[in-house]
């Protein structure tokens, strides 16, 4: 491997301190690649370098661009700035096939390094559970983004995707496969004396853990209504804005959270001391693409896990010794009984051993080195 290439590291940066599953998987893949070509040789390139002043005419102004496939905060003045900074550069890393039309512009201003683009998700798929269907110029935005994911595939040199599922969308939508798949890898922040000697409690705590946006609300608020009711347990809600969930649950279910076993914990800094304190975790998503972090996380942390095969898509574990595949009323509340009269502990080794098997960060370095070795 040539330490000494120069890397265009192209990006999509929120400028919050709490970050969501795509941001966390963001900077997973710069910090690989520091670690292959050293942080000196990497240059990056925002494409939001703060939104904190952004204005609702900022966002108006950009409306047209969507019509020229310029979404995300991209634009063509972005394009043209990116296309020259690449002139020096030995390979442009493009995070988020949203961008594709990035490898476009590259290839037609005569680039001659290589196009990486990495799919976080088949964002067609993905955004059609984001976007509800009454929204204002949902067709446009849908258009915009699948044209992107054609230039990504179409433009990119390399282009890897999370699992075999969007793979096999690429492959339907636009005609190949992606060059790998490299599954979701996160920081090993486990902590063996916290995690492993604690003692369950009765009832004990399961934990959800998920951003405030529409697969993660719609999960959980079915969860509260047809799970809950029917378990004894205690629930806590742990994520990025999930404040704005207190509302729902009052008015949709007429709930007073004071007098329930529900806990809501938003933007906090830290989700460790959650893992470490709950006795397992629940994943009822049942929409969505690519892979989830927060089941990566829960497996880094040795949790025993309830999911719906959405939450283990791209994730081969054995469902008995994990916790248990769920996706009905039914097979949840029956898991979680089960869960409850085996009070096997807190900590699961099978899923810390699957966790280090399969998901740390020397994973994706080494796929990452195999893919561009020269």
């Amino acid at each position: 491997m040539n330490t000494s290439e120069k890397i265009l590291f192209v990006r999509f940066r929120k400028p919050f301190a709490i970050k969501d599953g795509g941001e966390y998987l963001t900077q997973k893949n710069y910090d690989v690649f520091c670690e292959i070509f050293g942080k000196q040789n990497i240059e990056e390139y925002y494409i939001h370098p703060d939104l904190t002043h952004e204005t609702i005419w900022n966002k108006i102004q950009k409306l047209p661009y969507i019509f020229a496939n310029y979404y995300f905060g991209l634009t063509p003045r972005k394009a043209r700035q990116i296309c020259k900074i690449a002139e020096n550069k030995d390979i442009v890393f493009i995070d988020r096939s949203i961008f594709g039309i990035l490898a476009k512009h590259l290839k037609r201003s005569g680039f001659s390094g290589k196009i990486i683009t990495f799919f976080q998700n088949s964002e067609v798929v993905y955004y059609q559970t984001r976007y509800p269907k009454h929204i204002p110029f949902r067709s446009f935005l849908l258009r915009c983004i699948n044209r992107n994911d054609a230039y990504a595939m179409r433009y990119s040199d390399i282009t890897v995707c999370l699992n075999r599922r969007d793979d096999d969308e690429l492959l339907k939508r636009y005609g190949k496969r992606t060059n790998a798949v490299i599954p979701i890898t996160v920081d090993d922040k486990f902590c063996r004396d916290v995690a492993c000697n604690v003692s369950t409690e009765n009832p004990p705590t399961a934990l959800f853990l998920g951003s405030y946006m529409p697969a993660n609300v719609d999960g959980i608020l079915w969860f509260i209504e047809n799970v809950l009711p029917h378990v004894d347990i205690r629930l806590q809600v742990v994520g990025k804005g999930v404040s704005k969930l207190k509302n729902h649950v009052e008015t949709r279910h007429a709930l007073s959270l004071q007098k329930t076993k529900i806990e809501i914990f938003s933007d906090v800094e830290d989700v460790s001391p959650f893992f470490e304190h709950a006795d397992f975790v629940i994943s009822p998503i049942f929409k969505g693409s690519g892979m989830k972090v927060k089941t990566c996380e829960a497996l880094m942390y040795g949790k025993t896990i309830i999911g719906t095969t959405e939450s283990f898509e791209g994730y081969a574990v054995d469902f008995e010794k994990i916790g248990a595949l769920a996706n009905t009323k039914d097979e949840f509340i029956v898991a979680i009984q089960e869960i409850s009269l085996k009070n096997n502990g807190k900590f699961n080794t099978y899923a810390r051993e699957y966790f280090l098997q399969h998901h740390s960060s020397e994973v994706a370095k080494k796929i990452f080195e195999k893919l561009l070795r020269p």
